[in-house]
């Protein structure tokens, strides 16, 4: 499983986050504390707390391409 950190930190980055991981097939999940929701759901998005950086969680196959594309959002080592 790969994970990594984003901040989401405003309601144009959430809607751009949910677009790009939209694009790829799989399960992507965010967790924030004991908070597990699909990062491919806006509203499960908008549920949690955004002042503070989320880690997002992804299958071992993620494309690199993904990788790539999570690169504004992302504070975290590929």
């Amino acid at each position: 499983m790969r994970r990594c950190q984003v901040l989401l930190s405003s309601v144009d980055l959430v809607k751009d986050f949910v677009r790009l991981v939209n694009q790829f097939p799989g399960q992507i999940s965010i967790v924030s504390g004991p908070y597990v929701v699909d990062a491919k759901s806006i509203m499960g998005i908008f549920s949690l707390n955004l002042n503070e950086p989320v880690t997002v969680e992804m299958k071992d196959d993620v494309p690199v391409e993904l990788m790539e594309r999570l690169a504004p959002f992302s504070i975290c080592e590929n």
